[in-house]
């Protein structure tokens, strides 16, 4: 048994012995491509939070400047939502919407909503934009595409505020029934106290 032992651990040295003769450098091409992938890896996602660091710092100095009679800082931060394609000029596209509905520019309005909507993959943050969407184009005699822009806000916490808008742009096109279902369903969910008193509201003028 001794002896079966000491030539299967020869056995097992050779065959060791001829697997890294056979294949060493290509073991040792994998740990460097392994090690390199890791550096890689660290490398992107330093260079990702580095990108979000001036990402957040360059919206925060364009907002701050942001003023509705000054078509440079408008402009500057049109070009913030066009070149980042994240969370940030998502962010920058609500604000700059805000800015042209203040001055009464829906179409623009709605434009950078739509782009800001692309460029997001926040959840919350999509609602937000599609709730906000969803009154402009209401607002530009758009109902169908209002209402298909409120049917992709998705999440509970958003289920009151897309009813209530939802009743409000089915009224808007005569449909009173649809609306007045709309805010009972939106009365049903999560909102707050105020908004359901203002569900309330609306369906009481119908009785």
């Amino acid at each position: 048994m001794e002896v079966y032992s000491s030539d299967n651990q020869r056995d097992q040295t050779e065959v060791v012995k001829q697997f890294f003769a056979n294949n060493g450098k290509a073991l040792a091409v994998g740990a460097v491509i392994g090690i390199a992938a890791l550096v890689g890896w660290r490398f992107w996602v330093n260079h990702q939070q580095n990108n979000a660091l001036a990402s957040s710092d360059h919206y925060q100095q364009l907002v701050s400047t942001l003023k509705s009679d000054n078509p440079a800082s408008i402009q500057a931060l049109s070009s913030f939502v066009d070149h980042e394609k994240n969370s940030y000029g998502a962010l920058a596209s609500l604000t700059l919407a805000k800015t042209y509905i203040d001055k009464h520019d829906l179409a623009n309005a709605e434009k950078t909503l739509a782009q800001g909507l692309n460029d997001s993959s926040d959840p919350s943050l999509q609602a937000v934009i599609r709730l906000r969407l969803a009154r402009v184009q209401s607002e530009l005699k758009t109902p169908d595409a209002a209402l298909k822009t409120l049917d992709g806000v998705k999440g509970d916490n958003w289920a009151g505020i897309a009813a209530d808008i939802r009743g409000d742009i089915l009224l808007n096109k005569g449909d009173k029934q649809g609306a007045a279902a709309a805010w009972r369903q939106g009365m049903k969910s999560e909102v707050s106290p105020a908004l359901k008193q203002m569900m309330q509201t609306k369906l009481n003028n119908f009785s």
